[in-house]
Order: structure tokens, then sequence, then C-alpha cells
């Protein structure tokens, strides 16, 4: 009896302390990758960008291990494949948590367990065993003590929902119904979440020009484009929202409240084919930047302002291994030998009016191939209308040279991007601009993005950063929420 009321409070406790220090920004590791780097470069990798939070879609034994000591929570999926034998199976179950999660406890920080991925849309003929697979391996934690350690949830394609829009009317699938609600009743019972894949790409792409690429790219509407839901008068200045929020409604709709939404991939494509001109590194950059931007800031929904969305970001590596559309194999930050496709920032919420922290390493240049006459076209473009700072391209300053159209007009370009990239500037020019992650900078010639730059611009504001707000939060945790802990525990 006190062990139960013990558990119940360090479950209480953790999700209050969750809350209290806000919402984080993690990212999948998928493995389709013909030379896939070693356990440690990855975790390497991580470790250098500040990532805290991974999901696994399968339990990879060589990265469970390399995870080990780090601090940072894993997310372990069962894959597709597996779901039958353990959906029909309690034994099977156990099995799989014993070699797959108890095995590497306490070191490897296991948080929770994504069953299957998208199993009522890819392979609906399982959707019948995805509840059972979830409840016998919930039962296996229960036996192993770590259900107050360990949640168990499992991630849906918004395809879920047949209209998202407007939000307010949205629902389930009505075959999916049933399934639905035991899931969402599993949820309700084990204090876990509802795993949601959110890829406005696709939806974007699919709407054939009906939206606005503003609205994907979490930019800036214009007015005469804003997206208002007529029932609830809820405006929507993004597609992500709409889609989270569209299963909030879902949800509300089978009479189920107060379960929390994870959004388990979200993401943009860096390349793709002659047809899919929208997946570029240009809308990658600024997809993620911004949701990056969005997530930490604990914006919330419309219709859930006060729920932080923890979200995954779709993906640490280009997969060069996935079928289907070039698209597909490039969602990664990073290409598989470690360098990165551009630069992210997933710690600090920076917003100085000039440069993005999401910028820093990526660098926006002139094509080599571009001939002088577009190129100076477009400096005079970026120096003018554009409003780029080109004073260190003025005769006699660190960044002018008489001698190289191309350096001078890069410098330019590459201001312009900085400075205008989150509200929509882009990269190009005329086409004759490309980007790079190769720093331009030399000598005294400092370009923006620049790890060399000497800028206040890589601090979070002081509101959101500095130790005596952590200091304050903690504060205001334990002279609050503790007391309601401390009162659960005497009362129950």
């Amino acid at each position: 009896m006190l062990l139960g009321i013990w558990k119940r409070g360090i479950v209480l406790l953790s999700f209050l302390l969750a809350h209290a220090l806000g919402s984080f920004v993690g990212i999948n590791i998928g493995t389709d990758i013909s030379n896939l780097p070693s356990a440690s470069t990855i975790v390497s990798i991580l470790q250098a960008q500040k990532i805290k939070h991974v999901r696994l879609f399968e339990a990879d034994h060589q990265l469970l291990t390399a995870l080990a000591n780090t601090g940072i929570e894993v997310m372990v999926g069962v894959p597709n494949d597996q779901l039958l034998q353990i959906g029909e199976s309690r034994s099977a179950a156990a099995d799989w948590i014993n070699k797959n999660i108890a095995a590497y406890l306490p070191g490897t920080n296991i948080t929770y367990i994504a069953v299957g991925n998208e199993v009522l849309t890819s392979i609906p003929n399982a959707a019948v065993v995805l509840v059972p697979a979830m409840q016998f391996i919930h039962s296996a934690l229960l036996a192993a003590n770590l259900d107050f350690q360990i949640h168990v949830s499992s991630p849906h394609s918004v395809n879920v929902i047949p209209q998202s829009f407007p939000p307010s009317t949205a629902t389930f699938n009505s075959t999916l119904n049933s399934i639905m609600y035991q899931y969402l009743q599993f949820l309700k019972n084990t204090g876990s979440s509802f795993m949601l894949n959110a890829q406005p790409y696709y939806s974007y792409t699919k709407a054939n020009g009906i939206y606005p690429i503003e609205y994907a790219l979490f930019r800036s509407l214009n007015p005469d484009n804003q997206i208002l839901d007529p029932n609830t008068l809820f405006s929507y200045t993004n597609m992500f929202d709409t889609m989270v929020d569209a299963v909030y409604f879902a949800i509300q709709a089978l009479n189920f409240s107060g379960i929390p939404i994870i959004v388990t991939q979200s993401g943009w494509p860096s390349s793709g084919g002659d047809n899919e001109t929208d997946a570029n590194v240009d809308n990658a950059l600024a997809y993620n930047t911004n949701l990056i931007h969005h997530v930490l800031n604990n914006s919330g929904t419309p219709s859930q302002p006060k729920m932080p969305i923890n979200t995954y970001i779709y993906e640490l590596f280009n997969e060069d291994l996935r079928a289907g559309p070039l698209s597909e194999k490039n969602w990664g930050v990073f290409f598989p030998n470690g360098t990165a496709v551009y630069s992210l920032n997933f710690e600090s919420v920076v917003d100085d009016g000039t440069i993005s922290s999401g910028l820093s390493g990526v660098f926006c240049v002139a094509k080599s191939s571009a001939n002088s006459q577009n190129l100076k076209q477009g400096l005079d473009w970026a120096c003018g209308p554009g409003g780029a700072n080109c004073s260190s391209i003025q005769p006699g300053q660190p960044c002018y040279e008489s001698d190289d159209l191309s350096a001078v007009a890069s410098y330019a370009y590459n201001d312009y991007y900085h400075r205008t990239q989150a509200s929509g500037g882009t990269c190009n020019f005329d086409n004759t601009a490309v980007i790079t992650t190769n720093d331009p900078s030399h000598g005294l010639c400092i370009f923006a993005g620049s790890s060399t730059t000497n800028s206040s611009a890589s601090k979070g504001p002081a509101s959101d950063s500095s130790p005596s707000v952590g200091v304050e939060r903690l504060q205001a945790f334990s002279s609050g929420y503790l007391v309601l802990v401390l009162l659960l525990l005497f009362f129950c």
C-alpha cells in the first residue's frame, strides 16, 4: 500500500516538474542508412547539439548501451513487424521488456515505449492487436516495477482524422472509433500521452496550393489570408497547431479530456525530385527553426494555450535506404558522415531582430557558376531593397574585395538571408546563390552565422535563460506543487 502511494506521488511529482520546466524538442533517429555512424558517434552528435530527448524506432542495443549515463531521455519503439506477436502473447511482451528495456536500466534513461508506428493507417489489419499489445507491455512494466518510470503509447498519423479543418469539427475515422476509444481509455488509465506524427509538408503539398507556404512554415501570414475556425473563432497561424488541435477536438468528441499530446514526428525534407520543389534546404531550415521556437516558447495551441507540446523532429540523419520519392530520403538535419545539412539550436529561443539562432553555421553564398551581370544585380538588390547591412563590403572595410565580385555578393547575400530567413527571406537571388555549411569568413571579415561572431544572440533572453529565473521556477515548484504532492501522499 505504502509503495503504491509513493509511486503515485513520484508520478505526480514528475508530471508537475515536467510542466514547471516547460516543453522540449527532441529528435528521431532512423537507421535506414547504408553507412550508419557508430553508436558512440551518434551520441557524440547528440551531446554536441545538446539534444536531450531521442526517439528510437526499435530497441537498437548498441545505441541503448551508448546512451547510458548521458542523461538523454529515450523513447524506444516496438516495430510494427513485432506487434502481432506481442499483441497475442503476454509472455512475448514480458520477454521484449526484459531484453530491450530492463537490461539497459537504470543506466539508460528510458521514459517512453512507442508501440508500433501509424498502425491504424499503415497496417489496418493489425489494428485489433494494437491496444492488447500496449496493455501487455504495460503489464510487463508493472510486473518489473517500472510502470512509474516508463509510459506506453502508440504514434498515430494525422490521417486517423479524415477532415482536420476546421479543427473544432474534427473526429476520428468512424471505422476506428472502437479501437480509438480503447486506446484513449488506456492513456487515461495509465497517465500517458496521445502520440501524433504531424507532418505539415505532406498536408501542404497534397493541398495543391489551397494553403499558402507561410502557413506551413510558421511564417507570418498576409492579413488577407488569416485561417479562422468559424465555430470557435480561433485564429490559426500555422498548420502544425491546426493538426494538433484537430486531435484535441477529436479526443473530446469521444468524451475524453486531459490527455496531453506528444508530437512524435515533425519536420521538413531538405531535398526532393524535380516535382518536389518545396523540399529544399530553405524550407527545411525555416520549418524546423520556427517549430523549435514555437515549441520552446510553451505556446500551446489556440484551443489549449496552457498545454505545451513536446515534439520530436524528424530526423537526425538522411536515410538513403528509405523507399519512395527522393524527398523521403532527405529529412535529416545531418548527413550520415556527421556533417550538417543545416544547423539547428535545440536548446534556446532567440529573437534579436537580426539573426535567428537556428542559422548558426549556415551560410548563403554566391554560386561559382553565376555570371557577373546577375551577381551585380543580386548584390545591388540585397544592399538596396533587400535591406542587407553592406557596410563591411565598402572600400577600406574588412570584407571589401575589388577584384572578387562573388565574395562581395556572398557577404551581402548572407547578411540578407540571416536577417530575413525567419520571416520568409530565401537564399536564391535569381538562382545565383546557394546554401552551404562551409564558413566563408576570413581574416577580419566575419560572416553572419559564423561561430567566431562575437554576439549576444547566441544567448537566450534573460527571461528564459538566466540562472535566477531557473531558481525562481524551482522555488515556485518547491513551495507550491510539492505541497500538493505531500497532501496527496497524506490523504491517499
